[in-house]
């Protein structure tokens, strides 16, 4: 129990004062104490122990702990890692780890202010895109030491985001894509001069519009060869230490079933007894129902660059039109909306959660329609 004394101070008056344990903190497991002196009376002192010790039995004290931020930065990691997918860790703790411990990592997060974090804020922006993931995990960490009393306040509440501003031309769907006869003269090159099976994943992006890591997750089972559909159950994501997993889409429009073409079937019943052939001579064993459709040598699955490689050599052999991966994803749904599936189904086949990134392709669709009228008007004078 804390007792009140008196002291003589240095000027020679009389003043009170007392030390006061007050618990343990419940991250470290220290004992907390401190001790208030100057106070003129008896009773002043007895006033101000008894409004400590109530306070520090409520909910809204905070501990006086110089915990640094990377610290309890591994603390919320703690927590955060059993809210969200494997993928979703891995990219946020390598945020943590390259623009955000480096200038909070070593300040006790009590000492942490709303001026600082504006000045890293600003820098942020001055050179990484994301950056408002970076503003969003740094305030998950304050949040979490709010929770556990280590703050009363997130000082990255008091920032002011930066926006960056639009050109007027800027495109709001960034990824490049072809038109028809692009893609037409591309797919014609790589059936020339790519193996069967890395053609086909060309196609299947391309008429499909599905996602790298859902391409990768196919099995053979999720092809219905009676009705003629693909459904996207499954994806390929990069977890801890950069091996591969699978798991369920992020979204629950990103499962869905997707009608294929004729052509498109016929080329994979066709891979299908390929497939089976070559592990009969390498000696693979595997599993009719869970077996990939697409693998390396030893029947694994496929790192998620595998087509970025394949795609850059087509390109760079051939002089065409820069393209990435993703861009076949982009390309199917132009094409689908210029050749006038309605918006709502195409949102579906894409598995898009907003359609707004839906009608953001169909803008640019427009754009275009809106740029060859004059053309095709005097093509029909000409005639």
């Amino acid at each position: 129990m804390a007792k009140i004394k008196k002291y003589k101070k240095k000027n020679g008056e009389i003043a009170y004062k007392f030390h006061v344990y007050l618990g343990k903190d419940p991250l470290t497991g220290k004992e907390i104490k401190t001790n208030r002196s100057g106070f003129k009376t008896r009773q002043a002192a007895n006033l101000a122990l008894s409004r400590l010790l109530l306070k520090s039995k409520s909910a809204d004290f905070i501990f006086d702990s110089n915990l640094h931020f990377e610290k309890v930065a591994e603390m919320w990691l703690e927590q955060y890692k059993n809210t969200v997918k494997a993928s979703t860790l891995t990219a946020q703790k390598v945020a943590l780890k390259k623009h955000i411990i480096p200038h909070f990592g070593k300040i006790p997060i009590n000492k942490i202010t709303i001026p600082y974090c504006q000045a890293k804020v600003n820098h942020w922006f001055s050179y990484y895109k994301k950056f408002n993931n970076l503003i969003m995990i740094t305030s998950q960490i304050f949040q979490y030491a709010i929770s556990v009393r280590l703050l009363t306040n997130n000082p990255m509440n008091g920032v002011i985001r930066p926006k960056r501003q639009m050109d007027i031309d800027q495109e709001d769907y960034a990824a490049p894509y072809y038109s028809q006869k692009q893609l037409i003269t591309f797919l014609d090159k790589a059936k020339e001069q790519l193996p069967f099976s890395e053609f086909l994943m060309f196609r299947i992006l391309a008429f499909t519009g599905l996602r790298k890591g859902e391409l990768h997750a196919l099995r053979w089972k999720d092809i219905s060869f009676g009705r003629g559909t693909l459904s996207v159950k499954q994806t390929v994501a990069t977890a801890d230490g950069w091996k591969l997993i699978f798991q369920t889409p992020k979204t629950r429009k990103s499962v869905r079933e997707l009608s294929l073409d004729d052509e498109t079937l016929k080329l994979l019943k066709r891979w299908k007894l390929q497939q089976k052939e070559l592990f009969f001579k390498l000696g693979i064993k595997h599993d009719n129902e869970e077996q990939l459709l697409f693998t390396s040598e030893e029947n694994k699955v496929l790192y998620l660059d595998f087509l970025n490689h394949r795609l850059t050599k087509i390109l760079k052999d051939n002089n065409l039109e820069y393209m990435t991966v993703h861009g076949f994803r982009h390309t199917h749904c132009s094409l689908l909306l210029e050749s006038g599936v309605p918006i709502k189904e195409v949102q579906e086949r894409m598995g898009h959660t907003d359609i707004k990134t839906t009608m953001n392709v169909y803008a640019h669709v427009t754009d275009k329609k809106r740029e060859e009228t004059g053309n095709r008007f005097a093509q029909f004078m000409t005639n």
